[in-house]
């Protein structure tokens, strides 16, 4: 079984909003790929960061992001609404910056169809990303979630998927996203004991972790529960580098044709010339 690399390397401080890494040969870089992370929360871009370049490999230059604008975290409708902009900016910035593809760094894919409109390089939600990967190796997952107001969330994504009849169950938790980094043991803690639960109860197969920030959980829990525990991000990376060998691109024949040109007022100005 191939595993990562290592993640046990210490996390540099949060003082940057970009985090990137490239092959020890500049040129051995194959592609490039931008995660965004469509909070503002920079440990946990961070965290994203070095479960992506864990699992890249080696020629696959990783760079994570958050928007320069946003919420803190995201856990509501409200949230998902007002992180948008600053991910469509990133998308933006990106074609400007020579990536071959995108990876949403939220498990909700916020704004993900909107994204594909305004490029034609692979864009992966690492939801959708992860229940690929998970249907392919179970018959059935469950999800391991936030607090339970996202359940509702989750459970039409899962369905606009087309992954309803693989669902077990979606067990959610009294997390918060940002208690991820204020007490990770906790965390995790909560995490095993709604896992456990998914497994045992509700007789699930795999489980999917629910939140981009639980990165770094994924391993231990696996070895602990014995049945295969998903991160989307990991996910996300592999199959963004399958998508970029594919040289598929977004299909712009309709759905995902550029948005119309037309004038956006006030704040949002700058996105009248997405297209």
């Amino acid at each position: 079984m191939i595993r990562p690399k290592s993640r046990s390397e210490s996390k540099p401080k949060a003082d940057l909003r970009v985090y990137s890494i490239r092959s020890n040969n500049m040129e051995e870089t194959q592609m490039r790929i931008k995660i965004i992370n469509p909070n503002t929360t920079l440990e946990m871009t961070q965290t994203i960061d070095l479960a992506g370049r864990a699992i890249a490999r080696d020629g696959t230059e990783i760079v994570t992001v958050s928007p320069e604008f946003g919420p803190a975290s995201i856990e509501s409708h409200y949230d998902e609404y007002l992180c948008a902009p600053g991910l469509i900016d990133e998308i933006r910035k990106g074609e400007n910056e020579n990536f071959d593809a995108y990876i949403i760094a939220c498990f909700g894919d916020p704004a993900l169809d909107a994204c594909r409109e305004i490029t034609v390089k692979p864009v992966i939600g690492i939801a959708e990303a992860a229940m690929i990967t998970a249907s392919i190796i179970s018959a059935q997952f469950s999800i391991v979630s936030l607090i339970p107001r996202t359940k509702a969330v989750t459970r039409e994504l899962v369905i606009h998927y087309g992954f309803g009849h693989k669902l077990a169950s979606i067990r959610s938790t009294t997390l918060h996203v940002l208690d991820v980094e204020r007490d990770p043991e906790g965390c995790i803690q909560t995490l095993r004991e709604a896992a456990l639960l998914a497994r045992d109860e509700d007789e699930a197969e795999a489980i999917l972790l629910g939140c981009a920030g639980f990165a770094d959980f994924a391993e231990r829990l696996e070895s602990e529960l014995g049945i295969p525990v998903l991160d989307g991000v990991v996910c996300a990376v592999k199959l963004a580098e399958a998508m970029v060998e594919l040289g598929k691109p977004t299909s712009k024949y309709i759905t995902y044709a550029p948005p119309e040109r037309k004038v956006y007022s006030g704040i949002f100005e700058k996105f009248g010339s997405a297209s």
